[in-house]
């Protein structure tokens, strides 16, 4: 996609500051700026790489006042990090755009129930698998080596990349992205003691159902539930790497990145942020607007929303800062 300044800032509703028929055709970050790239800044300890960056062009925020010379044509608007991931979304979606009217694959590669019902323009890749009665919405896109077990249902312009599964009667809404090696609808982790010290599977029956406009990172997994479903709200993102167990029901809008493990019947609400690495025990209720800090130990449930809690076991944020400088304090007395 090629763009001149001027075009970006009518895009983004911003000005120019520069000559606005520079060209740009790719993305750089700030301190990787080269010519006929458009980078941003918005993070004030960058800012060094403002007047050393190469970039063709460079979003800033429309209060910004530069200290030195600014070599790259500057695009001002109100939010330089917002402004990028609009760009960036409108490069996605030329992309997916062209793909999008590719001719439907027959190649013999594919395994393709004839039960099964592909709406307009859906894409499929080589060695795709798709099962009886399985449903795939309008403009889809399914990658090679992609598994969709039978009765799955996929909505309309969702991309699966290479080797994802998605088990049978599982629910996938619209506009979903899932990366490669995610895995929807597998067993959870559910198994009953016996009294010779074996173990009996108990058998998960229900399902995963995952709402609109939801992206799941590379090989991150979401069990089934044993009965009923296990949930993803609308707008969730979560990170590669992440486990959610049986049962777990996340709400809208709520982020979990990378690492991430969430144990059976875990209830988590609303417009969450959930860091790195943070485990949390089973059967929890997190309430909306709670933020867990990087590698946290969830052990109990957070019902005040908007909490700030932290360390392992986590508790509020700022008691763990007051408690951290306490145990610092006490290792340097020694």
């Amino acid at each position: 996609m090629e763009l001149t300044a001027g075009q970006i800032a009518k895009a983004l509703g911003g000005t120019v500051e520069g000559n606005p028929d520079v060209k740009v055709s790719s993305f750089a970050r700030i301190e990787h700026g080269r010519p006929g790239a458009v980078s941003f800044y918005a993070n004030p300890k960058y800012e060094h790489y403002v007047y050393t960056s190469k970039a063709s062009v460079l979003l800033v925020n429309s209060d910004f006042v530069p200290k030195e010379k600014v070599d790259a044509v500057l695009v001002r608007v109100d939010d330089a990090y917002a402004g990028v991931a609009a760009l960036l979304k409108m490069a996605a979606d030329e992309k997916k755009k062209y793909r999008s009217h590719r001719a439907f694959s027959t190649a013999w590669t594919c395994g393709i129930s004839l039960c099964a019902r592909l709406g307009r323009k859906v894409w499929v890749g080589d060695y795709v698998k798709i099962g009886r009665k399985a449903r795939i919405g309008d403009c889809s896109i399914i990658h090679s080596h992609v598994t969709i077990g039978e009765g799955v249902k996929i909505g309309h312009h969702c991309i699966l990349y290479p080797g994802v599964v998605v088990y049978p009667g599982c629910v996938i809404g619209n506009n979903v992205i899932l990366h490669a090696g995610v895995v929807i609808g597998s067993d959870g982790f559910g198994n009953a003691p016996l009294g010779d010290g074996t173990w009996q599977k108990i058998e998960h029956l229900g399902n995963v159902v995952v709402g609109n406009d939801v992206e799941i990172g590379s090989n991150s997994t979401v069990d089934r539930a044993e009965m009923e479903s296990t949930v993803i709200g609308n707008g969730v993102r979560i990170d590669n790497l992440c486990q959610i167990a049986h049962n777990v029901q996340i709400g809208d809008n709520t982020v979990i990145a990378a690492q991430c493990g969430i144990a059976g019947s875990t209830v988590i609400g609303k417009n969450c942020i959930i860091a790195g690495q943070v485990g949390i025990v089973g059967h929890l209720k997190i309430a909306d607007g709670t933020v867990i800090a990087a590698q946290s130990g969830v052990t109990r449930s957070i019902r005040k929303e908007g909490t700030r809690i932290m360390g392992a076991p986590a508790m509020d944020h700022d008691v763990y800062l007051r408690s951290y400088a306490k145990f610092k304090m006490a290792g340097e007395e020694k």
